[in-house]
């Protein structure tokens, strides 16, 4: 299969699973712990620095995980929420948040394709790496404050009750 291709199809793969995730993820409640395994597991992909292929400039990562913390995470801020629902916190995806995904990728496709003609296929995969762990550690720790004002609300309500 010719590079590109294969790029692209793997692309529209793992977009199509990250859907498939985010829809299931939305039923169920949300704990704690279903906030915070992801970026947890994703930040062992800080592994591959081990290598020197994958080795970028400080300032670069910098700037990748910024990128990703400010502009890219902003979106889908902005379209997720939690709520309570009886005694339960549920993820509230707004109706745009599918399309912020589907953007979010397209945009790191068509970036990706600029980035590896200038960098090696390593180095451009090590930035969109720390560009989206910035996005998703940033996404993720927001909503873990807000899961914890829910629950500390909760806490304090029933503390209020019971004195």
């Amino acid at each position: 299969m010719h590079a590109p291709l294969a790029y692209f199809v793997a692309s529209v793969a793992g977009l199509a699973g990250v859907l498939v995730w985010r829809v299931r993820e939305g039923r169920t409640a949300v704990t704690a712990r279903k906030i915070l395994i992801p970026p947890l597991g994703m930040a062992t992909g800080f592994s591959m620095f081990v290598l020197p292929a994958f080795r970028v400039p400080w300032s670069w990562a910098i700037i990748a995980f910024a990128i990703g913390a400010v502009a890219l995470a902003y979106p889908l801020l902005l379209t997720s929420s939690l709520e309570r629902t009886g005694e339960v916190i549920m993820m509230k995806r707004s109706g745009a948040f599918f399309t912020v995904i589907i953007v979010l990728a397209a945009i790191r496709y068509l970036a990706r394709g600029y980035f590896d003609s200038l960098l090696t296929m390593e180095q451009t995969g090590a930035l969109f790496f720390i560009l989206a762990f910035g996005m998703i550690l940033r996404w993720r720790m927001d909503m873990f404050f807000k899961y914890r004002a829910l629950t500390d609300c909760d806490k304090s309500a029933g503390t209020i009750m019971a004195g």
